[in-house]
């Protein structure tokens, strides 16, 4: 089976490293911090071969120069934003596919936060990397698409089987609780989830990944078409909604 090997970088950041142990070959999701992953390859005694970048933000593809100067990976990043990311071998759109050993991902389109940001989902190990597309009980800020571009991207991953486990990038989740139970006060799911990230981050507990069946349940912007968020937010059409409760997340404090 494939290993995901998750680690805390930079302040917030998630670092991952995919391995296939039949294979031996281990691609870096996102590079944060190059020394950190280096350090945490030579640790479980795997090599770096490949690079998946999800979009061009520093804290995600910062790293790409260093790993790839030590290892000779090769790096898949979003065509959409081949011009802002070092290193390339590969770009890719919605809908390609890339492999580590036997082990396909599709690639989604999940612009939003960025115009070319991409997800990876490996269907077969009902896992998905989504950067900063989702989060825990929250999603991307919304830096350069328009909110009918990220409803649409948001609505791929609502497409995803129920039981995907999905890996986003940062711990941000106490903070989106706090926001979510202000969007959906009444979500009784949504209270003894955010109970539960509480008791867990007083243990000192990572809260990622997170199961997109209760995401599905509990996260504001993933539940923007449907009517008791459009009713209690506003707005004629799901993106409407979905922006309204962006606006206000970005306000929130």
């Amino acid at each position: 089976m494939l290993e995901v090997h998750q680690f805390a970088c930079l302040s917030d950041n998630y670092g991952f490293l995919l391995h296939d142990p039949d294979s031996a070959e281990t691609t870096c999701i996102d590079t944060p911090d190059a020394a950190a992953y280096l350090r945490e390859a030579e640790a479980k005694g795997w090599r770096i071969t490949q690079i998946w970048n999800t979009h061009w933000h520093p804290d995600h593809a910062g790293g790409n120069a260093a790993i790839k100067a030590a290892t000779g990976c090769r790096i898949t990043a979003p065509e959409a934003e081949a011009a802002k990311i070092a290193g390339i071998d590969r770009t890719v759109v919605n809908g390609d596919r890339v492999s580590l050993g036997e082990w396909t991902a599709e690639v989604i389109d999940v612009g939003g936060h960025t115009m070319g940001h991409i997800a990876y989902h490996l269907p077969a190990a009902q896992v998905a990397f989504v950067g900063d597309s989702l989060f825990a009980l929250g999603c991307g800020r919304m830096f350069e698409g328009s909110p009918p571009q990220f409803w649409a991207s948001l609505s791929r991953l609502k497409a995803l089987p129920p039981e995907t486990t999905l890996y986003c990038a940062h711990e941000y989740t106490q903070s989106n609780a706090r926001f979510a139970l202000h969007a959906d006060p009444d979500n009784v799911e949504l209270q003894l989830y955010a109970a539960e990230i509480d008791a867990a981050r007083a243990r000192g507990e990572p809260t990622v990944p997170m199961q997109l069946a209760r995401e599905l349940a509990t996260n504001p912007f993933l539940r923007a078409d449907e009517e008791d968020m459009r009713n209690r937010w506003g707005g004629a059409t799901a993106p409407e909604t979905f922006a309204r409760l962006r606006a206000a997340k970005d306000d929130f404090r």
